[in-house]
């Protein structure tokens, strides 16, 4: 009796210690598991980029960006939405066929819904022309019904109501600081027609930096969305990961909401591939500590997925400019703005910043 007792003794503790192991391997810091925290590139750029016959590379071999970025780690794939871009480029219908690559390599999809015909970031809220002339109710109706489709055609597993909303979207009616009840009114229709429609979807309200966010989610209390975003970008935002681990933990704290980088950005060069302009070219744009190199670039954005893991409320991480190489050629004039901090190189080969993405970090 002594022995059987003993024997299953010995069995129910190792098959204990295993549990506990998997489940600190599984563990984030964050609260959740691995698994759970977003680890995301935004590709929205892809499908333009590949119709102008790009290839991707990862060690030297063509590979399909998506592939190489669901070995890599990455779990979900951020797409923006526009209403009816000039080009087609970025519309519902574009979008919807990547959101099925990306589903069909097991990744989830993030939606980031401008509410306009083009970009939509603190600058500029423009309203898509077809909804001019609306009436207020009728205008609200309207992003309403725009919501429920994309919901119907895309089905996302996150997605956000606007981006970078810092004062508000769909001007003027949905300026924060003119027209605050206008606002509110179109956020909170929105959110409300999601929840009916995709319970299990994420919501997200987004804001370009720290700066002001305090401002904004205070305004936003009694909205329902899950996700506070915020992008980060140190060339706008500043260069202390300190000040941001910190106003991220405050934010979520103060709002009981989990957060997440939803955009950040490093170069891994300062030169550039083609005659347009980089956002970002000069040392002085740099993070102290953080080389415009390969290596700088991992090792940045490794430090931000650890500040976030480290917050009591991070949530996840996404980075973007992703794949937005100088892919109109080394002469183009009107091309990429963005290919020193895409995470591949001037030959299109996988940066090793792509570490970063790894469902387990050292």
């Amino acid at each position: 009796m002594k022995k059987i007792g003993m024997l299953l003794f010995m069995v129910v503790a190792a098959f204990g210690f295993t549990q506990c192991g998997d489940d600190d391997n599984n563990k984030n810091e964050g609260g959740g598991t691995a698994e759970d925290f977003i680890r995301a590139a935004d590709m929205s750029f892809l499908p333009e980029i590949e119709q102008a016959g790009t290839v991707y590379y990862k060690g030297g071999q063509s590979e399909d960006a998506l592939l190489t970025l669901k070995n890599a780690g990455v779990n979900t794939i951020r797409i923006r939405v526009w209403k009816n871009p000039a080009n087609g480029h970025s519309g519902l219908a574009e979008v919807k066929a990547l959101a099925q690559r990306v589903k069909a390599q097991g990744m989830k999809v993030w939606l980031t819904v401008h509410y306009s015909d083009t970009w939509a970031d603190p600058s500029a809220q423009v309203k898509p022309q077809e909804w001019e002339g609306l009436s207020f109710n009728d205008l609200k109706a309207a992003a309403v019904t725009y919501t429920k489709q994309i919901l119907t055609e895309v089905n996302p597993d996150i997605i956000q109501i606007g981006n970078e909303t810092n004062d508000g979207f769909i001007y003027p009616e949905g300026n924060l600081t003119a027209n605050e009840s206008q606002y509110l009114q179109l956020v909170t229709a929105i959110s409300a027609a999601i929840r009916a429609q995709s319970p299990n979807a994420k919501i997200m309200l987004h804001h370009a930096g720290t700066e002001g966010a305090e401002w904004f989610y205070n305004k936003v209390a009694n909205v329902d969305y899950d996700y506070i975003g915020l992008s980060y970008y140190p060339v706008w935002h500043g260069k202390d990961l300190t000040a941001l681990k910190n106003n991220i933990t405050a934010l979520g704290t103060a709002h009981n909401k989990k957060v997440v980088i939803a955009e950040t950005a490093y170069p891994f060069t300062l030169g550039y591939n083609d005659w347009t302009n980089n956002i970002v070219g000069d040392q002085s744009q740099l993070v102290p500590g953080y080389a415009a190199s390969a290596e700088g670039q991992k090792h940045f954005l490794l430090a931000v997925r650890k500040l976030v893991e480290d917050s009591s409320v991070g949530a996840g991480f996404a980075y973007w400019g992703t794949e937005w190489v100088a892919f109109k050629g080394e002469q183009a004039t009107n091309g990429s703005t963005f290919e020193n901090q895409a995470l591949w190189d001037f030959s299109n080969n996988a940066l090793p910043a792509l570490d970063a993405f790894k469902k387990e970090t050292e």
